[in-house]
């Protein structure tokens, strides 16, 4: 008998040691060196080429290659396809991530039902059995009589079956219980994950198929398993939200076929998972009254602008250390942003609480939403309510200088739509031609914005 060889791999990045240690040297992350137990060589090719139907490779020229006979397909939910780029691609490996009762297979069965009527639909459930899932479809009224179901976790039986119904499309729920008979290690292990998606990547490129993998998630809220599980799928999207949430937001994380940071946003009901095709409007659902430190910004995902709500209470501390504390943007970001306030606009809150919050659980990562979060901090502290139909967005630099921020114009555009009558840019995202309704305020400087505060 071959002696049982064991390999340590990060699970952050993938890199490889031959024994455990307590930081991986490649990322510099602590106690994410899994170990795991090494296949046969025999086993390791059996793994790769072992399922029927595998054509041979062969070399072509880049212009030769037919782009006409992959065309995509509408999934059904527009604020899917928007963040897919467009629609599915034939023969893409999805992987949609997301905390326990996100609604991630509740939407992918939405999909399915609806996909099945027109095409042949592959739903594999290795966490659930068959009655558990036919009882969701009944209960949230999806057609069933189209999709084809298999409960099985087996990566190399469920190749097999599926070449006898060649599906266009297949969902796998999850990846974390898939397992191939070769590798020697439980389900869920890093050598299982990584070989089952690789295993299932092959297939549904070799033959054509849309293969969406469901992944679990970590406590800190991470895609469960070794990093290269989002290296070898082509798109990789997050379903976040909380459980007392109605809306659900899905985020693109990697896209070969589209745009990165694409953003879909969904409504939980009684029926499942509904898109939301204006999702503006409810993130602007404010108070009928003006409430000091409160300020509009327009954020840009992906491909549209969105216009987001952001809040700031300043209060005096009690505390020798006075709290900073940001829900849904970056919190180093806004202590640089408070010592600009001080050095460049002569507003000092050492003695002060700051406390940041974007409505409607947006989390936002670009800088345009420098100016307003400064803003609404200035209305906080002075307890002054900025205007309702102010717009505001532009990032701020260290010298107190406002930069421009990209797609200007349509971020303006955006706010005009939505019946905003009062914008604070950068100068140079200012518009040549004036905007009907619209008046845009150009401010190069931190003391420029702060001047046209009412």
């Amino acid at each position: 008998m071959a002696k049982r060889k064991t390999a340590y791999v990060c699970t952050e990045c993938g890199a490889e040691f031959p024994r455990w240690q307590g930081q991986c040297s490649e990322c510099k992350a602590w106690n994410t060196i899994s170990e795991f137990v090494v296949s046969p060589a025999s086993a390791a090719k059996a793994a790769h080429s072992g399922y029927a139907g595998q054509t041979q490779a062969k070399i072509e020229p880049l212009n030769t290659i037919d782009l006409a006979a992959l065309p995509r397909f509408s999934s059904g939910f527009k604020e899917l396809d928007r963040v897919l780029g467009g629609g599915i691609v034939p023969g893409s490996a999805l992987l949609i991530g997301g905390s326990p009762g996100a609604g991630k297979s509740t939407l992918l069965l939405q999909v399915m039902c609806n996909l099945a009527k027109n095409y042949t639909a592959l739903y594999v459930t290795g966490e659930e059995s068959l009655q558990q899932v036919a009882m969701r479809a009944n209960r949230l009224g999806l057609p069933d009589d189209k999709l084809l179901m298999l409960a099985e976790t087996n990566v190399e039986t469920i190749c097999q079956l599926a070449l006898e119904r060649k599906p266009k499309i297949m969902v796998i729920d999850s990846i974390q219980v898939m397992h191939i008979a070769d590798v020697q290690s439980a389900p869920g292990s890093v050598s299982q994950v990584r070989e089952s998606a690789a295993y299932l990547t092959r297939f549904a490129k070799q033959n054509h198929i849309a293969m969406f993998l469901v992944g679990h998630v970590t406590k800190d809220g991470n895609l469960a398993g070794p990093k290269v599980l989002e290296h070898c799928i082509d798109c990789s999207m997050m379903l976040e939200g909380e459980s007392d949430s109605r809306y659900r937001t899905l985020r693109s994380q990697k896209n070969r076929f589209g745009a990165v940071n694409e953003l879909g946003v969904f409504g939980m009901t009684e029926k499942g998972l509904k898109e939301v095709n204006n999702p503006s409007a409810i993130f602007l659902s404010r108070g009928e009254k003006e409430a000091p430190g409160s300020s509009v910004m327009v954020i840009w995902e992906g491909t549209r602008p969105l216009l987001v709500e952001i809040q700031a209470l300043v209060d005096y501390s009690q505390m020798a250390n006075p709290r900073r504390v940001a829900v849904g943007t970056d919190a180093n970001r806004l202590a640089m942003l408070l010592a600009v306030l001080h050095r460049h606009g002569n507003v000092q809150m050492n003695d002060q609480d700051v406390f940041v919050n974007v409505v409607g659980g947006v989390k936002v990562a670009e800088t345009s939403a420098d100016l307003a979060l400064l803003l609404a901090m200035i209305s906080s502290f002075r307890n002054r309510a900025l205007p309702r139909d102010l717009i505001v967005f532009g990032e701020v630099g260290l010298a107190g200088e406002i930069r421009p921020v990209p797609n200007g114009s349509e971020r303006i555009t955006e706010a005009a739509k939505h019946g905003f009558k009062r914008a604070i840019v950068p100068k140079a995202n200012a518009p040549k031609q004036p905007i009907p309704g619209l008046q845009v305020v150009p401010v190069s400087q931190l003391s420029d914005a702060l001047d046209a505060l009412p």
